[in-house]
């Protein structure tokens, strides 16, 4: 499960693109933050996806993504060009295709190294979509988690929402802001669409006489939907921003992202994935629901700064600036798996994270100070360099961020656990934990 939410520079502090997403998946499922360099090829080779092969182009933007380790797709990417792009899980009354076709992950990461534009990306995505059609398996030990797709494409000027539902879809461009979680959100009104589609639900009989087409009603799978918790959380981020509109900066949607619903949050106090910071509790309704990446984007047509935490739980992580004219950022992912390694920059993080989890109301109080305070300076230090290499404030900032982790473990292991989480909740991640070969 995931969330992703855009708004357009009448509704920003600094009139930027803001652009933000967690990107949800099952606890252990490690995500590597990495930068790829612009690349070329001869126009004649085949590129290796998830599952398929696709002929390669001539010409690749450089990308900065956050994918699950065992997958080449993307949860989340920035181009060097400005092009932002977060994917969403959505259940269709469609046909699921277990075998073959591109994931959503595939459909991200390629219109980010082929596309400039946020219009350009739409036409990418459809256009792979039409070619290669969208399947495979997408769950890491979940090998039944299938699943389509919907999108928020966003530049500097801009921003489209494409929502899938197997070979067709529909598109509806931004007009102030807007957010996407594990729904269909377009109704009457959208921009675009493939151009069977309205046909294709009234043969089905999806679309009544007389009844005017939508898309979610003729295509959205009630049942997936409901228990996803979507509405809760599109309606939670949609209110944020409601409430924020004409002053949101990047402090504010790192907030949005960190958003529990609740000033004292407990993650074993609810049922359903219905937070946006999301935590994982249970195997039946809360196991891929742990945000293990999230990244923001301040997109301008001359300037692009992305801010991600290259970790799980952004209320346990700090968000890093990463900027393109600087070479991109340093290894970080090197040898990550679904084993724990502390070398790794996620893994180290997860020391931290799951020591907090043991107490999590009482503990995360031990560093929500200084994370913020640690933030605020790479933001002053972001906005000074005028000139420079940006790649050093980067590097600067991942080995702080390391440093402050350290001092955070050993602080939190002190801090005595004044109320113990459920039963079941305990047990689930004393067998995430075995399973990662993670010792508290």
């Amino acid at each position: 499960m995931c969330d992703t939410f855009v708004v357009l520079p009448q509704g920003t502090e600094d009139r930027s693109v803001l652009f933000g997403k967690n990107s949800d998946r099952e606890p252990n499922e490690a995500q590597a933050l990495e930068y790829h360099s612009a690349g070329s090829s001869s126009g004649n080779e085949g590129l290796q996806c998830t599952y398929i092969q696709i002929p390669q182009v001539k010409e690749r933007y450089a990308v900065l993504i956050s994918r699950p380790f065992w997958m080449w797709g993307a949860e989340i990417g920035v181009n060097e060009k400005g092009l932002a792009i977060g994917n969403e899980a959505v259940w269709t009354r469609m046909p699921l295709e277990k075998k073959g076709g591109l994931t959503g992950m595939d459909l991200l990461r390629l219109a980010l190294e082929r596309a400039a534009t946020a219009e350009q990306a739409l036409e990418t995505v459809v256009g792979l979509l039409s070619d290669h059609g969208q399947g495979g398996i997408c769950g890491y030990e979940d090998k039944k988690m299938v699943y389509h797709n919907s999108f928020i494409i966003a530049d500097g000027k801009g921003a489209w929402v494409l929502e899938t539902a197997g070979h067709l879809w529909a598109a509806k461009k931004v007009k102030d802001y807007y957010s996407i979680s594990n729904g269909l959100t377009i109704g009457e009104e959208y921009d675009r669409s493939h151009p069977g589609l309205v046909d294709f639900a009234r043969k089905k009989g999806w679309l009544k006489k007389n009844d005017i087409f939508n898309f979610t009603k003729c295509f959205s799978d009630w049942f997936f939907t409901t228990f996803s918790a979507s509405g809760n959380r599109k309606g939670c981020s949609s209110k944020l921003i409601k409430s924020g509109i004409g002053k949101i900066d990047l402090k504010y949607a790192f907030r949005i992202l960190r958003n529990h619903g609740t000033e004292n949050y407990s993650p074993d106090s609810h049922f359903l994935g219905d937070r946006l910071c999301a935590h994982a509790a249970n195997n039946l309704s809360r196991n891929a629901t742990q945000t293990t990446g999230s990244i923001v984007a301040g997109l301008k047509q001359d300037e692009i700064t992305c801010w991600a935490t290259g970790t799980s739980a952004p209320c346990t992580s700090i968000f890093k600036p990463v900027r393109f004219k600087g070479g991109g950022l340093p290894e970080v992912s090197k040898g990550l798996d679904g084993k724990f390694n502390p070398e790794t920059h996620w893994w180290h993080h997860e020391l931290l994270h799951r020591s907090l989890l043991l107490d999590y109301e009482t503990r995360i109080k031990v560093i929500s100070r200084e994370r913020d305070e640690l933030e605020d300076s790479f933001i002053k230090k972001t906005e000074g360099l005028l000139s420079g290499n940006s790649y050093d404030l980067t590097l600067s900032a991942f080995k702080q961020a390391r440093e402050m982790t350290d001092g955070w473990i050993e602080k939190v292991k002190a801090v005595p656990v004044k109320r113990k989480p459920n039963h079941i909740y305990r047990k689930y991640w004393e067998a995430q934990n075995r399973k990662a070969g993670i010792s508290l």
